[in-house]
């Protein structure tokens, strides 16, 4: 199963699975063509203008990524410019975006905002921290034609703070708006406790089912999925554009997460569209995977190279960055981190905001070590992250 991003970001250690020689010799879907996902193959291929004419008519449009793949980007940019040449009357949901920075997307597309602007007033760096690079093509062709850009997600304290204490215990006046999620489907919980157990929680996935903490987990990950589709709805809705929405696979694959939610609103039929990395395996795919997917180059950077790999997964907080899960062999493992541990500083800089720690974990050299002022049970203490050799 093809990982799906989790409430926290994961810092370098628990990385997604990347076909090798082997695997890439023969693509399961051919580059550059559409095709509707079997089990274990493709079917025939789709032609492009049928697709973009179906896709053209459905209220809302799911084009899903990988986060740091640069091919996905790419393929999203080329369907969104495909899309547009069927039906202007567009407007691009993104997942990157929180509903509190809505004014500075609006002052973007009316192109009153540098780069540099709209990224500071996003707080781009605290709230995604992924490449800005990867997605100023999407930006910029929404502003070149007035297509309104909207923020779908919600702020991650909100999720972290459900993934902590659970839905139920949420005031009104705190939820953003977001209303009931749907109850999830009995496949998409068996998805969800997979991942679970996969990023250090004890046990197998069928053994955390009926865990309180797994309980909230999944909470957290449904008013997700339901926050991001009903800011689409409202969208469509307010409209009457065809939105299209760039949002992690995880969050629309077998139409579990956001199309689940749609469904609930009253929007069931939304269309999922996946990109198709040359060297994913032929396994993944399944019919009712999406409605088509599309051929893509592996990314160059997926070739090895040695980075900085700390190996945690991280919930923000307000006086620094709760480790929500350690990775099995990593460096944050041998240094000593435990799940529940604050990371208040590293380097002697304050560590609130995920994008910082990534800064200063990317800038690390093999070999170095980094020191970590850590909270633990109340006290502080000072552990070292020791990154080996290239």
């Amino acid at each position: 199963m093809r990982k799906l991003m989790v409430i926290a970001v994961l810092l370098a250690g628990c990385g997604t699975w990347r076909g090798g020689a082997a695997e890439t010799a023969a693509a399961c879907v051919p580059p550059g063509s559409w095709a509707e996902p079997l089990a274990g193959a493709a079917g025939p291929s789709i032609p492009g203008p049928d697709l973009f004419r179906r896709a053209a008519k459905a209220p809302i449009v799911l084009l899903g990524e990988q986060h740091d793949s640069a091919e996905h980007h790419r393929w999203q940019f080329q369907t969104l410019a495909g899309l547009h040449a069927h039906r202007p009357d567009l407007a691009l949901g993104m997942e990157m975006f929180p509903r509190r920075v809505q004014p500075a997307l609006d002052r973007w597309v009316a192109g009153d905002l540098t780069e540099e602007q709209l990224l500071a007033e996003t707080d781009w760096r605290t709230v995604w921290g992924y490449d800005s690079a990867l997605y100023m093509p999407l930006l910029h062709f929404a502003r070149m034609n007035r297509i309104p850009v909207v923020a779908l997600n919600i702020d991650r304290a909100l999720t972290a703070r459900v993934g902590r204490e659970g839905w139920s215990q949420i005031p009104p006046d705190a939820r953003e708006g977001v209303g009931d999620p749907a109850k999830a489907d009995p496949a998409y919980t068996d998805s969800l406790a997979e991942i679970y157990a996969a990023h250090g929680r004890e046990g197998k996935p069928g053994d955390v089912k009926d865990d309180p903490a797994f309980l909230r987990f999944q909470e957290a990950q449904l008013l997700w999925d339901r926050a991001m589709a009903e800011a689409l709805a409202d969208t469509h809705r307010r409209t009457g554009a065809t939105v299209v929405g760039i949002v992690g696979a995880g969050h629309m694959e077998r139409r579990y997460g956001i199309p689940h939610q749609l469904a609930d609103i009253g929007i069931p039929d939304g269309m999922v569209l996946l990109p198709w990395s040359a060297g994913s395996p032929c396994f993944a795919l399944e019919a009712g995977l999406a409605d088509a997917v599309f051929g893509v180059a592996a990314d160059a950077e997926e070739r090895p190279s040695w980075r900085p790999r700390l190996g945690v997964s991280l919930a923000p907080l307000d006086q620094g960055l709760r480790v929500e899960s350690v990775g099995g062999d990593s460096v944050a493992e041998a240094a000593g981190l435990e799940r529940g541990d604050v990371i208040l500083a590293a380097a002697g800089t304050r560590t609130n905001e995920v994008g910082k720690l990534i800064d200063i974990v990317n800038r690390q050299a093999p070999g170095t070590w980094l020191p970590l002022s850590v909270q633990r049970d109340g006290a502080t203490r000072e552990v070292v992250a020791k990154f080996p050799g290239s």
